[in-house]
């Protein structure tokens, strides 16, 4: 079996001089799938010793974060679920206080500190409110990660500067490290830190043949023994071992089914009759199919040959349809569901009784008309933001990749090169591999730059432009940049060149949505879509240039070549006098 990320975990616990306990903790260690794909995670938090509801506000928190954070889509990175979760939380508690006694007085409210640990892959990521602490013992040296939010006025007086339940809106401070064998985080409140020295606390945690449950509570008990006046809480993870990570570990289990053998009509397998080949590339072969029990037309995708060959190519079509079975939504390929076990390698997806884009466009033999370009991007801006909300990027918007049936209903499809941010950040060490088709490509592809939605926009953007052109906003010249500079020298070509009906305001939205810089474009697909169909105040004070602004270079090749030829036609006239006066 796959070596999975093991860790031993040790909790303690004490009301300590206090009547009750105000702390609470919980740790959750799931196994298999859920925890390839969701990790490892604990929390603590400390209830204010002047609210007597605080206890409440720490279990919510801590149960409430454990429950919903593995409730998340495994696309999400563990930052944006955490702090999803966590901003519901703080919402809850907050309003719990606004709705008691104590509205006018949040220091007696539902507040609470939080802190917490999610270990996924190879990563740990933490996340901290308040003046609990979380600690890091690495090869013997003991660190403090957090950073306490407690402001002092003096010796004796002080106040949170930040803690779940206070506002509305939460800061939760969040960072990330890679994971070594051994490495030990301590997470605890302030009645246990305030009394047990770093020197101390190192050498509990150096004890060997101590299991991590009793060292944490001989720390509780020393603590307690300095003279510790408040509640008692610690966690303490240690890594002993680190997983796998790979496309094979991401996807189910497939190594007991076989490749797909070649497949003619009407070959039946796995329940499904074949009905003709729709189309052949090296990386696969699609069949419209019939599944025989359901009376269902489907599309069959099977691995191409030199892709059965490659275990790397093999794994990442396999993950293809993993991404395929977690996006829903009416402009996006929806995947087939399959309700029978399979025998071979394979995807099944709706069948779309249409044509690819670049089909389309071909068949039109003309330039799209602006109305019917709106109503593409428009349906395909919607099918991308679905892919977005879910932290992924699709990485390879073009002609070939939409498919449109005879209504005029628009899809995204092949996720091939579809990047998902809750599969990369289980490495340490993620390469960057630009994928797609190089003239949709956004520039930080090939500069090395982070690859975000607006990638996509800019993909979208020119797919918009070609449609109402034919052509490409900044030609081939794309393919010929080498650095930085390269790609900043490069000139967008107004629409204007292309045809006179298109506003301008409607080519200064696809001007700023294929910008070479990132963030000079929209922040999302939604406010370029809305630019193409309603007019930016901002464009509209703008006029077209002239000839010679827009390109310089032309203009004045034009007048030289025009000199030239009525430089010609004066030789020729004066010849000609020369010749009747002879």
């Amino acid at each position: 079996m796959t070596q999975q990320l093991k860790v031993e975990l040790g909790q303690y616990s004490h009301q300590g001089r206090k009547v009750i306990n105000q702390d609470f903790y919980a740790a959750s260690i799931p196994q298999n799938y859920v925890l390839q794909h969701k990790g490892i995670a604990c929390a603590l938090s400390d209830g204010i010793s002047s609210s007597n509801v605080s206890h409440i506000a720490s279990q919510m928190a801590v149960t409430g974060l454990l429950a919903d954070y593995f409730s998340t889509p495994e696309t999400w990175t563990v930052k944006t679920s955490v702090q999803r979760v966590l901003t519901a939380v703080n919402s809850w508690l907050y309003a719990q206080t606004q709705q008691s006694q104590y509205r006018f007085d949040k220091d007696r409210g539902y507040v609470c500190t939080l802190s917490a640990l999610v270990m996924k892959g190879h990563i740990v990521h933490l996340f901290h409110i308040g003046d609990s602490r979380i600690y890091r013992l690495q090869s013997g040296q003991l660190e403090q990660l957090s950073t306490d939010h407690r402001v002092w006025l003096s010796s004796q007086e002080s106040y949170l500067s930040r803690a779940l339940g206070v506002n509305p809106k939460v800061d939760i401070d969040y960072q990330s490290y890679v994971l070594y064998e051994n490495d030990i985080f301590i997470l605890m409140t302030d009645g246990v830190y305030e009394y047990c020295s770093s020197e101390k606390l190192t050498q509990f945690l150096t004890q060997t043949h101590t299991s991590l449950d009793l060292i944490a509570q001989q720390i509780v008990e020393y603590a307690y023994q300095q003279g510790s006046i408040d509640n008692l809480t610690i966690q303490i993870v240690k890594v002993q071992e680190l997983p796998q990570v790979g496309a094979h570990e991401i996807v189910p289990d497939y190594t007991q089914l076989a490749f797909v053998p070649s497949l003619n009509v009407p070959t039946q397998f796995d329940g499904y009759q074949i009905v003709r080949e729709i189309h052949n590339s090296n990386r696969s072969v699609l069949y419209l199919a019939h599944e025989i029990d359901q009376q269902q037309l489907l599309v069959i995708k099977v691995p191409a040959t030199d892709v059965q060959q490659d275990p790397y190519l093999t794994e990442q079509f396999l993950f293809e349809e993993w991404i395929a079975n977690r996006i829903h939504h009416p402009h996006v390929l929806a995947a087939y569901v399959q309700l029978r076990p399979r025998n071979y390698i394979y995807h099944t997806m709706e069948y779309i009784e249409g044509v690819t884009l670049k089909q389309w466009i071909t068949d039109q033999q003309q330039l799209v008309p602006l109305d019917k370009v709106r109503q593409i991007i428009e349906q395909i801006a919607k099918g991308l933001q679905a892919i977005h909300r879910l932290e992924m990027i699709h990485q390879d918007i073009r002609p070939e990749n939409i498919m449109i049936d005879h209504l005029g209903t628009v899809k995204i499809i092949d996720f091939g090169a579809c990047r998902v941010a809750g599969i990369r950040e289980m490495t340490k060490d993620v390469e960057e591999v630009a994928l797609g088709t190089m003239a949709y490509m956004a520039p930080e592809y090939f500069l090395s730059e982070s690859v975000t939605a607006s990638s996509d926009q800019y993909s979208l953007g020119v797919l918009a432009y070609y449609l109402l052109s034919a052509d490409l906003p900044y030609q081939t010249n794309i393919a010929k940049c080498k650095s930085k500079k390269d790609f900043r020298k490069l000139q967008y070509r107004s629409l204007s060149y292309y045809r006179e009906d298109v506003p301008l305001w409607v080519d200064k939205a696809l001007e700023r949505a294929v910008q070479i810089r990132a963030d000079h474009r929209y922040d999302d697909v939604a406010e370029f879509v809305y630019d193409l169909i309603y007019p930016n105040p901002k464009f509209l004070t703008l006029k077209r240039k002239s000839w010679v602004d827009r390109d310089p270079v032309m203009f004045w090749k034009a007048i030289s070549s025009l000199l030239f030829l009525l430089l010609l036609g004066g030789v020729a006239l004066v010849s000609h006098f020369n010749t009747i006066h002879f």
